[in-house]
């Protein structure tokens, strides 16, 4: 009897093991939880928007999994807010030991466009499952479009917020220039590889004094919105935190900057340069 329990308890956990083996292991020794960044978006000299990005103090348990919650929360100031007004909502549940997505939920607010939408992950079955409502402001209920959609994804897939907290962990350090990330990656019901282009360091100013930085270039198809293949750069920190520090965007209707407003609870001390 006694070792029919003893066989029972180590087939038990082999299959744990196994399970546990699936999941890749991503070491992360650039954020912690509590984090906030502040980021301020100018059209030209035009304050144009806020975003916020807010790692939350506590952990979650998804998928038998422990996650991070990430925030980020975008709106339009100003005179922009007038001509289009944007309040989003963009949240994501991040594998604190692999760096996969749980869950990614979104809710848009942009001009009388409204969406909710909410994405279960399932990565050892490489499958996630979407449910969303969409309507425009004075629509009624029964004009409101709703659904769900089941895919299979790729190993590793990320949502937008998530894929951006994975680049932090990679070591910059050991990138060539020229070189290219590939990211897979899932928004609503479309997957997509995100390739990055790494074109080495530069200086970069900021609110709070120069820094040195990591250069990097999203290799965008042809779409309606940004202006060319190379219309976005950004900067990351050269420090431990790998915070993106600068963003530009080539956009038809002109060049957008985001910039670092603001900062608390980073993980290490900005590396500014000394002047």
């Amino acid at each position: 009897m006694k070792k029919l329990l003893i066989y029972s308890v180590l087939i038990a956990c082999s299959f744990g093991f196994k399970s546990e083996q699936q999941y890749r292991k991503v070491k992360n020794e650039s954020f912690q939880r509590g984090e906030h960044i502040e980021y301020l978006v100018h059209y030209g000299p035009i304050s144009a928007g806020t975003a916020v990005i807010d790692v939350s103090p506590k952990v979650y348990l998804l998928n038998n999994r422990v996650c991070y919650k990430v925030d980020v929360v975008g709106k339009t100031v100003g005179a922009a807010g007038v001509i289009t007004h944007v309040n989003d909502v963009w949240r994501t549940y991040i594998d604190t030991a692999a760096f996969v997505t749980h869950r990614f939920y979104r809710e848009l607010e942009e001009g009388p466009f409204r969406r909710k939408e909410k994405t279960d992950f399932n990565p050892l079955a490489n499958s996630a499952v979407m449910n969303f409502v969409e309507y425009r402001e004075k629509d009624a209920p029964e004009d409101y479009k709703k659904g769900q959609k089941t895919f299979t994804i790729p190993n590793y897939a990320q949502d937008m917020v998530s894929g951006y907290y994975f680049l932090r962990t990679i070591d910059f350090k050991n990138l060539k220039v020229n070189e290219t990330i590939t990211v897979p990656g899932m928004l609503e019901d479309k997957l997509y590889n995100l390739q990055i282009r790494y074109l080495g360091k530069e200086t970069v100013r900021t609110k709070f004094g120069k820094i040195n930085a990591h250069r990097l270039v999203p290799i965008m198809p042809e779409n309606g919105l940004f202006s060319g293949e190379s219309s976005i750069r950004f900067w990351i920190s050269d420090d431990m935190n790998r915070v993106p520090v600068k963003i530009e965007a080539d956009m038809f209707i002109g060049k957008v900057v985001i910039e670092v407003k603001d900062y608390k609870n980073l993980r290490h001390k900005f590396n500014f340069v000394k002047e």
